[in-house]
């Protein structure tokens, strides 16, 4: 009988045993669903732009914000270097996230979309190209402004513009961005077609290059006058800060006094400046929105879903019709 009850007792506890054993592993499987919905702190995105300085990327920081209040489960790094020629800073940035095995998802606005490239080439964790695109096969989507698209689109109201204004011979010249940059290319590709698709030339041989900044567009623009002391009937700029400044430097030369100056982006200060007569027209982007769409792309695609290869975060043409609306606008994310 002792023996029986000895043996009826170590089957009890072999039994107990096996129980606990299975619970450990149900509990191991529920760490292992966890770990796939982004574990204990949720979903860590990496956001590098081009840079931080500019109105422009102040409005895609402010969406990428509004997309992480919404989502609690997610936290967004946002780094970007001083200005639009600190390659070096920028590459450093993305090999910083790339060598970070807490990020999730890495979101990158390429100074140098080549380089870029050459970074990510490899990566297995999601990748995603705003407001310039990376040829690489590592991008999932590339979310941004169709820019050729865009610039057609503007240099053609502008070439109607021109015709009101009463310019019989339309030319154009371009004070362009930073040489190479793929974003820059694209709008230059859409300015040229737009101008010569309608009636207009584009003087390519006298493309201005002035590195996306101001001053260096005010010289530009003196070069401009030097040879065209009798006026051109557009120049159109690669983003608002060299419009408006090329408007500015030309306010006092008497040919320019019905020229077109259409600008990029759709800045506040480049708004105003059409409220003020200064600059005629700009294609505005809406980054608040390209920032938002980004973050939700990478985070939709983190949880297992599908998203377009293009993401389009669409355009309008300012005049002073809506340059108002656009300020009130842009103030709102901004919070002022």
């Amino acid at each position: 009988m002792k023996k029986f009850l000895a043996l009826a007792l170590t089957l009890v506890m072999v039994l107990t045993l096996a129980a606990c054993g299975a619970k450990e592993d149900t509990g191991a499987s529920n760490d292992a669903s966890d770990a796939s919905e982004g574990g204990e702190d949720g979903y860590h995105i990496s956001v590098i732009l081009k840079t931080t300085a500019s109105e422009h990327w102040q409005l895609i920081m402010a969406g990428c914000r509004k997309f992480e209040s919404e989502h609690p489960d997610v936290t967004i790094d946002i780094a970007g270097p001083a200005s639009e020629t600190s390659y070096d800073d920028q590459q450093n940035m993305i090999e910083t996230a790339l060598n970070n095995p807490d990020i999730d998802a890495i979101i990158i606005a390429p100074l140098q979309s080549e380089t870029a490239a050459n970074l990510i080439a490899g990566e297995t964790r999601p990748v995603f190209a705003m407001d310039t695109n990376i040829d690489a096969p590592e991008i999932i989507s590339f979310i941004g402004t169709g820019n050729e698209e865009a610039a057609k689109l503007g240099a053609t109201q502008a070439v109607a513009a021109a015709k009101e204004a009463g310019w019989d011979v339309i030319e154009c010249i371009e004070i362009a961005g930073v040489q190479g940059d793929a974003t820059n290319t694209a709008r230059m590709n859409g300015y040229k077609a737009g101008i010569n698709e309608n009636g207009g030339t584009f003087l390519e041989d006298e493309v201005q290059y002035a590195n996306a900044v101001a001053d260096q567009a005010v010289t530009c623009m003196e070069a401009v006058i030097q040879t065209h002391p009798d006026g051109v009937a557009i120049i159109c700029a690669n983003n608002d800060d060299m419009a408006v400044a090329a408007t500015r430097a030309a306010a006092n030369a008497a040919g320019y006094d019905n020229t077109i100056f259409l600008g990029f982006d759709g800045s506040t200060g480049a708004c105003q400046a059409i409220l003020d007569g200064e600059l005629t027209m700009s294609i505005a982007q809406q980054p608040y929105e390209m920032g938002y769409l980004a973050c939700e792309a990478a985070y939709e695609t983190l949880l297992g879903n599908t998203v377009d290869e293009f993401i389009d975060s669409q355009i309008e043409v300012i005049t002073p019709e809506n340059a108002q609306a656009r300020i009130d606008a842009v103030n709102g994310y901004l919070g002022k």
